[in-house]
């Protein structure tokens, strides 16, 4: 395995292009789960389902790299329980409030990142972080607030807390994970961490009663993209580029998937772009990419 923080003195022109296509591939998610149309834990439970479906195999075929520490398998299957909740309720939010809101309030994680690493592992953050931290805030209580007076009604605004719950558990995954891929080689670690998804999934959906069954056609070709385009084929292009170039370089870049999600929803989930937005989210992104940026 590749570690993250592994830089290529020259990284080739198909890093940048593993890269730029997970950018664009995870961007579809939001799309995928508006035209899928059923519940966010069902869609969230299918995207998983799909991509183990091609994972588990090429694991099984391939088998690990080096032996399996199980502390680390552990915290791997730990890391797909909060990977599940993520996308659940990403996609739950994605229903009720706006794509571009979902997108932006859900990729607010490395925010979290920072006040998590402070209280758990007791590593000050620098002052940067602070102004990026304050910048974000202000941006995500502006869209909250501009939905709260707009007269949208509460569905609205229970998206745009069900997105920053995402994000609270996309931080929790990124955590346990950085941790967990010390100990083992990344095709383990991310079979390990689908399953534990996909079980948590199927849990959470058979105790709300949602449906697993019964779509149109058009729900499961919506699912079936979600799986292969937003899940497999995003995140294996994302763990190449991360094995080519500075992790800190791919966190940035993948702030480009909340514009792009932004504007794919304006033709095709016929959402404008408000001024409201445009404000929170630049602010939002600042912050983020403050915290984000490496050090000189």
């Amino acid at each position: 395995m590749t570690r993250d923080d592994t830089i290529v003195r020259r990284p080739s022109w198909r890093a940048y292009a593993a890269l730029a296509a997970a950018v664009f591939a995870m961007s579809w998610s939001a799309v995928f789960v508006r035209w899928a149309g059923i519940p966010g834990s069902a869609s969230a439970f299918y995207r998983v389902l799909i991509a183990s479906a091609i994972l588990v195999p090429l694991w099984a075929a391939r088998g690990p790299s080096r032996p399996i520490d199980w502390r680390a398998a552990r915290l791997a299957l730990v890391g797909g329980v909060f990977f599940a909740f993520d996308i659940a309720l990403f996609n739950a939010a994605v229903l009720r409030t706006t794509a571009a809101t979902a997108v932006l309030l859900g990729n607010s994680a490395p925010v979290l990142v920072g006040l998590a690493t402070w209280a758990l592992f007791r590593r000050r953050p620098s002052g940067r972080f602070w102004i990026g931290l304050a910048l974000s805030l202000i941006g995500c209580a502006s869209i909250v607030w501009t939905d709260a007076r707009s007269g949208v009604g509460g569905s609205a605004i229970e998206g745009d807390l069900f997105a920053l719950g995402a994000a609270l558990f996309w931080a929790a995954y990124m955590l346990t994970t950085e941790r967990a891929r010390a100990g083992m080689d990344t095709l383990t670690f991310n079979t390990l961490a689908i399953v534990g998804s996909v079980l948590t999934l199927l849990v959470v959906c058979l105790a709300l009663g949602v449906p697993l069954a019964g779509y149109s056609g058009r729900t499961w070709a919506a699912l079936f993209a979600l799986g292969l385009i937003s899940q497999f084929a995003a995140y294996y292009a994302l763990v190449y580029a991360l094995g080519h170039l500075p992790a800190t370089l791919t966190s940035v870049a993948n702030l480009a998937q909340i514009p792009l999600s932004a504007l794919l929803a304006v033709p095709l989930l016929g959402e404008p772009i408000t001024r409201a937005q445009v404000v929170g989210g630049l602010l939002v992104l600042t912050g983020i990419y403050v915290v984000s940026k490496p050090r000189q």
